[in-house]
This record gives structure tokens, C-alpha cells and sequence, in this order.
């Protein structure tokens, strides 16, 4: 398939008069390109596309997709906006930023526009968040200290926990959460987090527009450029999906530079159309399976790893486990 170049619509940062496509760039599938040629082609053309937005996380691929998207961004850096996360999970703030140090390293740049806090999960994370000495104050130092322009967190498993991260306080800048026409119907985020972060006026970050893998369109439920379409359609400032290969760039890219907005009818049909699919959430693993769980936060709470996981696979693979360099038990 022939590259796809073009412009995708851009939106408001939140409060901020920063703007960023409707169509991000997620990390973590990146690491499943083939080598780093490809990974490096895959992020060039999807700038060239017209995406702006680019997620990471310190801990996916025990750094690799850091490393590529860095290597993939050379000289292409002042163009987008590029969001890396971090993996404390209730450990020191001082972990936090060892970790903000190395993602700056791997992507090969001396500042970040957005730097969350990766997986809240666990119904005590917002406590061990804003604690003396927790996360909270790594994020407001390294903003402070010029190396992120924006901050906020990610949660990809209860709702719950994000309204409590919200109940801290802290000023944060970003959410990010599945929104899809799955959730809607089953532990929404949509329902129950979405309209907060619009009224506060903080970016609202939509990931998993296909569910993690796409099982539900590989199912028949719905199609792809449906699914993007609904997830583009609600009030966010991007859509953050996986890609991990020219191919998969090509068609999202067609799907973002032609979007045009679901209309409410539209959205309330493909809801109606997904919820008896959505009830038990087997299209929506990562809210109830281990198969999704961030390995660092398990290892944090003390919790035991699912050994089929792939980045659970990566994390014995390695020579040095550089996310665990201090006692489990730090609270």
C-alpha cells in the first residue's frame, strides 16, 4: 500500500491552547513491528500523516518501544506532541523520576509535553499517589524543573479509581482511559469519568478504541472504521490506538483524514449494538484479566504475575529488571 500523507483534524489540549490530532499514536504496539527499520518508517510516515500525538510508557518492552519511537522521531521531535509515562505504582517519587531520566534518554529529547502516571488500578492508588514523598510530587517537580510541560494519569481498569484520583486535588493536566462502544454499557468510563474531565476542563485521553486486539471486529460486532469513528466521535482530545505495522498505519490513517463525526443516533445504534455483547466484559479484558495488568504494579502491590503475559515474557528475558531497583515495600 502506497504511503498515505495528509492532515488530520486537530483539537484543544484541555485547558491549554495546545492543539493535538484526533488521531494518536499508541506506544505499545510498536513494539511488535518486526525490527527497527520498519518501527522507524512506521513513525515517520504516521507524522508525515498527519498524527501528532505520541503515547509511550517507560515500562512497555522493558524500554525497546521508547528506543524505536526516539530513533523513529529524530528530527521530527518539534513536530509532535510526545507523552511518556511512568511506572512508581506507589513507590517513592524518587523512582518516578529515575524512570522520567531514562524515558528522556530512550526518546532522545530533553523535555516531554505530556508525562503521566501509568495504571491506576488498585482502589488505594490515590493515596499512594498523593502521599508524602509518593508520585504527586514527581510529577510537580518535573514540571517545575522545565522537563514536562503537562502531567496526568492512566487507568485502564475501573472507573472508581480514577474519580479518586480526580477527589486528590492534584491539578492534573491529562486522564487517559478506554472509551469505546463497548464501555459504554459495562464499567463506563465513558459515563462515569468523561463528563468530570470535560467540566474541569482537563484533556481527555481515549486509548483501546478496538478493544486492545480488535477481538470484537475480528468477532464481526462492528467494523473498524465504525469503531474509530464512535471512539473519535465523543468529547476528547485525541483517540490513542496501537500500531504496529505500515499496514495498520495506512488504514487509520484514511480512517482519521476522512473523519466526520457519528451523530448521536449514529452513536446510540452502535451502543444498543454492542451491549448485549458488553455485559460480562470478555470484549473488554483489560477491565477484569491479568492478561492486561501493568507487571510493574502487580510486582509493587505484591501481587503474583501472569507468566503468559508477553511483557511479563520480556521482564524474565531481560538481563536487568531496571523498574525494581528498590524494596517492593516502600508504604
Amino acid at each position: 500500500m502506497p504511503q498515505v500523507s495528509g492532515s488530520i483534524s486537530l483539537r484543544p489540549f484541555g485547558r491549554s491552547d495546545i492543539k493535538v490530532s484526533a488521531l494518536g499514536f499508541g506506544g505499545h504496539h510498536l513494539g511488535d513491528a518486526p525490527d527497527l527499520k520498519t518501527a522507524i518508517r512506521i513513525i515517520q510516515e504516521a507524522v508525515d500523516g498527519g498524527i501528532t500525538f505520541y503515547d509511550n510508557c517507560w515500562e512497555y518492552r522493558r524500554g525497546k518501544t521508547e528506543l524505536w519511537m526516539g530513533a523513529g522521531l529524530k528530527g521530527r521531535r518539534q513536530k509532535v506532541f510526545l507523552m511518556t509515562k511512568s511506572c512508581p505504582h506507589g513507590r517513592d517519587a524518587a523512582l518516578a523520576l529515575e524512570m522520567l531520566d531514562e524515558s528522556l534518554r530512550r526518546l532522545q529529547t530533553d523535555y516531554l509535553d505530556l508525562w503521566q502516571v501509568h495504571g491506576m488500578a488498585f482502589d488505594n492508588d490515590p493515596e499512594l499517589f498523593i502521599r508524602p514523598k509518593g508520585a504527586a510530587e514527581a510529577l510537580s517537580k518535573a514540571k517545575k524543573d522545565g522537563k514536562v510541560r503537562f502531567v496526568g494519569f492512566t487507568g485502564h481498569q475501573n472507573p472508581n479509581v480514577h474519580l479518586g484520583m480526580l477527589k486528590t486535588g492534584f491539578p492534573f493536566d491529562a486522564v487517559q482511559m478506554p472509551l469505546n462502544a463497548f464501555d459504554a454499557s459495562f464499567r463506563s468510563f465513558e459515563q462515569q469519568v468523561l463528563p468530570e474531565l470535560n467540566k474541569r476542563g482537563i484533556a481527555a485521553l481515549g486509548m483501546k478504541p478496538l478493544n486492545g486486539h480488535g477481538e470484537p471486529i475480528k468477532a464481526g460486532v462492528l467494523s473498524i472504521d465504525e469503531a474509530l469513528r464512535y471512539a473519535m466521535s465523543l468529547p476528547v482530545a485525541t483517540t490513542i490506538t496501537g500500531i504496529d505495522s505500515l499496514e495498520v498505519l495506512h488504514q487509520n490513517l484514511q480512517i482519521a483524514q476522512a473523519f466526520t463525526p457519528m451523530s448521536t443516533t449514529e452513536m446510540d445504534e452502535l451502543r444498543a449494538r454492542c451491549k448485549q455483547y458488553a455485559a460480562d466484559g470478555h470484549f473488554e479484558l483489560y477491565k477484569l484479566s491479568l492478561k492486561f495488568d501493568n507487571p510493574e504494579a502487580r510486582i509493587a502491590h505484591g501481587f503474583p504475575l501472569d507468566t503468559r503475559q508477553s511483557e511479563v515474557k520480556d521482564m524474565f528475558g531481560a538481563q536487568q529488571n531496571t523498574g525494581h531497583p528498590f524494596p517492593e515495600k516502600q508504604f
